[in-house]
């Protein structure tokens, strides 16, 4: 286990476990070694848990993304072929009820973002894991970069468009990310 201290302007000790499982501890400037030592001494058995609970979950994330294998060229270009049928039909109903066009959409394996809206160029990119959702849940990433191109941030405007064009948008987000944590 590898722990990372860095003195920060800040009033309190804190740590978070990383998803390698390292240790950031962040400490106030000026705070002695011997202190952040004894704080992590204090907190082994929170360390332990915290550890063991982030590598389940990345257990689980890899569960879930191994479903989709793209290690080969057979592999991508059949995920590729899927996606196409699945989102183009998608994305040109929803053009014409939006009154919206992406200037392209394109797809790429990001495990980061389900999709991804360029404002600037008008294209949306979205990922190839939607193959692993229920086919509503990846209508509603698509809906959802839609309306970005009508309204770039998250305001209120972006969820009344989201209201309008995808209702159910909220159960949408929580299947979601319901079936990407349930992987087992």
């Amino acid at each position: 286990m590898a722990i990372q201290i860095t003195y920060r302007r800040t009033s309190r000790l804190s740590m978070r476990i990383v998803k390698n499982g390292d240790v950031h501890v962040s400490a106030p400037i000026g705070l002695s070694r011997d202190r952040v030592i004894a704080f992590i001494e204090e907190h082994r058995d929170w360390i332990s848990e915290a550890r063991k609970k982030t590598s389940e979950r990345q257990q689980q994330r890899n569960a879930f993304y191994d479903k989709l294998p793209l290690t080969t060229r057979a592999q991508a270009d059949d995920a590729l072929r899927r996606l196409k049928a699945l989102i183009e039909p998608m994305v040109e109903r929803h053009a014409k009820e939006m009154g919206v066009r992406p200037s392209r959409v394109f797809f790429k394996p990001t495990i980061s973002r389900w999709g991804l809206c360029n404002v600037r160029d008008r294209s949306i990119c979205i990922s190839a894991y939607v193959l692993l959702l229920p086919e509503w849940c990846a209508e509603h990433v698509v809906v959802h970069e839609m309306c970005h191109l009508l309204e770039p941030s998250h305001n209120a405007r972006f969820h009344a468009l989201m209201d309008k064009y995808f209702p159910r948008w909220r159960e949408a987000r929580r299947e979601t990310r319901r079936v990407a944590s349930l992987s087992k």
